[in-house]
C-alpha cells in the first residue's frame, strides 16, 4: 500500500484532453456484470421491497442513483471510523446515469457522517470511457464539497489503481485538499485493506473479486502478496468475536454484561460525558490492538490509568461490532429494517416486544448500553451527541445482515430503529 500526494491540474489545457483517454482496457470492460449485488439478507427483502433498491419506494427522489449501489456504507474500519465505499463498476453508462443527482446523494450519504472521522475506499477497477464522469461534473463536484467534506476524511484507499486514476487523481480532489494528500493511499490487492477494514463487512462487488484473483494469477509465485490472514483460534481468555452467551457461561460471577462493556461504559460514565465528540473520533490502532489483546489474554484494562476517552469508545464500538451475531440478532433483523411500517401509535409496544424476545444476556446488555447513551445524550448541549447523532455511530454496530456486509439501502431503517429506541427506552425498558 502506498501514499502520494495529490497533484493539482488547475486548468492546465492538457486537462481537456484527459477526457478522451480510456480508463479500462478492452479486456477489463468485458468482465461479467455481478450475478448478484445484493447479501442474502437483504434478499429476503425481496418480497416487500423493489429488489433493485430494498428500502426506496421507486418514487423516491434517488431511487435511480440507490438501485446501482454505487455507494454504500460499510460499518466501522480497524480506527473506529465510519467507511464509505464507492464501487465504479456498477456506474452504468453516462446516458444512462443522471450525475447531479449522483452528486447529491454521495453529499446526501456523507452528510451523516462528516462530523464523524471516516474512511473512503474506491474500488476503481470497472471505471471505463462508457461510464466515467466528465471533468465538468468533476469541476462541479469540486465547488459543491466544502471544508466540513474534507475535515475528517482520515483516509481515501484507491482500490486496484491504473496510471489513468494516479493522473486523474482530480476525481476526489473535492474530498481532500492538498495537505492531506499524503491520506491517499493505493491498494493494489485486496488482501491489503485487511490492515485497514475486515473485508468480509464489505460489499465488494463480484467483479472486483475476479479481477483481484486474476492480478494474482499473472504475478510470478515469488512475487504473490499475501492472502488474507486465516482467523486465529480462540485464546482461552478470548472477549472479543466471542458469543454473549459463552462469555456469561465463562465469566467468574456469571454476569449477563461483557467485561469489556462494563470497563468502558463504567470509564465513559466518569470521565466521557462531557467530552464534544465522543463516538465520533478514532483511536491510535496500536493502542487498540494492545487492549484487545490484554483482553483475549485474561489481562484486567484499567481505561482509568490510560486516561484516553476516544480509546475507550473505540474499543466498545468495536466489541459489539466483532460479536459473532450482532447484539440485536439476525431474527430480528428483517422485523428492525422494516420497523418504519409499523403505526406510529404502536411502535411502543412493537419495540417492547422485540425488545423482550432477545435473549437474557442480549436483552441485559442492550440496556445497559442504551441506558448509558441515554446519559450520552443528556449531556448533548456540550457533547453534542443527540439521540440522532447516537444512532448513526452505533445503528451499524448494534445490526448487520448475515454475511456481515451492510448496504446503504438497510442502513438507514437501522439508524432510525436504532433512534426511536433511543427516544423511547424509558417506556422499553420499565
Amino acid at each position: 500500500m502506498s501514499s502520494e500526494l495529490l497533484v493539482d491540474f488547475g486548468d492546465d489545457p492538457a486537462t481537456a484532453q484527459l477526457g478522451q483517454l480510456k480508463l479500462a482496457t478492452i479486456e477489463d470492460q468485458q468482465w461479467p456484470t455481478d450475478e448478484s449485488t445484493l447479501s442474502k439478507s437483504e434478499t429476503d427483502l425481496s418480497q416487500r421491497f423493489d429488489s433493485g433498491s430494498p428500502h426506496l419506494p421507486w418514487d423516491h427522489p434517488f431511487y435511480d442513483i440507490a438501485r446501482h449501489q454505487i455507494i454504500e456504507v460499510a460499518g466501522d474500519d480497524n480506527f473506529g471510523r465510519k467507511v464509505i465505499v464507492f464501487n465504479a463498476c456498477r456506474m452504468p453508462p453516462q446516458h444512462q446515469l443522471d450525475h447531479h443527482k449522483l452528486l447529491m446523494y454521495l453529499k446526501g450519504t456523507l452528510d451523516q457522517y462528516v462530523e464523524s472521522d471516516y474512511t473512503l475506499i474506491y474500488f476503481h477497477h470497472g471505471l471505463t470511457s462508457e461510464n466515467k464522469p466528465s471533468l465538468s461534473w468533476l469541476r462541479d463536484a469540486y465547488r459543491e464539497f466544502d471544508r466540513k467534506y474534507k475535515k475528517n476524511i482520515k483516509a481515501l484507499y484507491i482500490v486496484h489503481p491504473t496510471m489513468f486514476i494516479k493522473t486523474l487523481l482530480i476525481l476526489f480532489k473535492p474530498l481532500i485538499s492538498f495537505k492531506f494528500g499524503r491520506k491517499i493511499n493505493y491498494v493494489s490487492y485486496l488482501s491489503e485493506l485487511e490492515d485497514v477494514v475486515k473485508c468480509e463487512q464489505l460489499l465488494i462487488p463480484a467483479r472486483v473479486k475476479e479481477y483481484d484473483n486474476k492480478l494474482r494469477a499473472s504475478l510470478k509465485p515469488s512475487a504473490q502478496p499475501p492472502m488474507s490472514p486465516p482467523r486465529s483460534p480462540p485464546l482461552p481468555n478470548q472477549v472479543f468475536g466471542v458469543p454473549l452467551a459463552l462469555l456469561r457461561q465463562n465469566s467468574p460471577d456469571g454476569d449477563s454484561i461483557p467485561v469489556v462493556m462494563r470497563d468502558t461504559i463504567g470509564f465513559l460514565s466518569e470521565q466521557g460525558l462531557e467530552i464534544e465528540g465522543i463516538f465520533r473520533r478514532s483511536a491510535n490502532v496500536t493502542l487498540v490492538k494492545e487492549v484487545q489483546l490484554k483482553y483475549n489474554s485474561g489481562a484486567p484494562v484499567n481505561f482509568r490509568e490510560i486516561e484516553d476517552v476516544h480509546l475507550a469508545a473505540v474499543i466498545l464500538k468495536t466489541f459489539l461490532r466483532e460479536l459473532p451475531e450482532p447484539l440485536l440478532t439476525y431474527q430480528l433483523y428483517n422485523d428492525i429494517v422494516n420497523f418504519a411500517t409499523v403505526p406510529s401509535d404502536n411502535q411502543v409496544t412493537a419495540l417492547k416486544t422485540l425488545v423482550e424476545s432477545l435473549p437474557e444476556e442480549n436483552h441485559t446488555s442492550l440496556r445497559y448500553l442504551i441506558t448509558f447513551l441515554a446519559q450520552v445524550s443528556a449531556n448533548s448541549e456540550v457533547n453534542k451527541m443527540t439521540n440522532s447523532n447516537l444512532a448513526v455511530v452505533f445503528g451499524p454496530n448494534l445490526l448487520w445482515g448475515r454475511d456481515n456486509a451492510m448496504s446503504l439501502s438497510a442502513i438507514g431503517p437501522i439508524n432510525n430503529f436504532t433512534r426511536t429506541l433511543l427516544d423511547q427506552q424509558h417506556l422499553i425498558f420499565t
